[in-house]
């Protein structure tokens, strides 16, 4: 198995978790937070979708999804292209407050595409490439696909979890 069909089997299972953590949920569900300062599924997983994005985007050299004001509409969620979650306040967090599960399980599934698009084009030499030398070492585009999954899975997860947390207060 080569490089690009082992990250996008990891990118596409993202969305699966995504799915599983919003499926039937009305929106007083998606923002349920169970304490002060605490994350929401709604924004985790715009959250997640959003650093794939704005990773992704930058590493191809393309345009994010969120930059179409499409989504913007169909989420509700009125955040500029800049805006990742990554920073946010409590007040920020409880500020998105998406129209349904589906537009941000949709959001998180055209951000996935454009990264398994992107995954398809490239070849073994492309994972070396440097693309931010501030730290050290300096960070290759291998290495931040890698960090991308890594903190996609842990907020999937959590968002499974306060989904379980859901379910048992009902």
């Amino acid at each position: 198995m080569n490089t690009s069909t082992l990250l996008t089997d990891a990118f596409r299972r993202i969305p699966e978790l995504v799915q599983r953590a919003c499926e039937g949920l009305d929106v007083a569900s998606l923002v349920y937070r169970p304490g002060p300062g605490a994350n929401s599924i709604a924004w985790l997983v715009w959250h997640l979708s959003r650093i794939q994005d704005d990773h992704i985007a930058e590493i191809a050299g393309i345009d994010q999804v969120w930059a179409d004001s499409v989504w913007a509409e169909m989420t509700g969620i009125d955040r500029d292209l800049l805006a990742t979650g990554f920073g946010d306040t409590p007040d920020d967090v409880a500020a998105v407050i998406p129209l349904s599960a589906a537009a941000l399980v949709a959001y998180n599934a055209a951000v996935t595409e454009r990264t398994v698009s992107y995954l398809a084009s490239v070849d073994a030499s492309e994972f070396d490439r440097i693309i931010d030398r501030s730290y050290d070492p300096p960070v290759s585009v291998g290495v931040r696909l890698i960090s991308v999954i890594s903190d996609n899975l842990q907020h999937a997860g959590q968002a499974r979890y306060l989904r379980g947390i859901l379910e048992r207060l009902a």
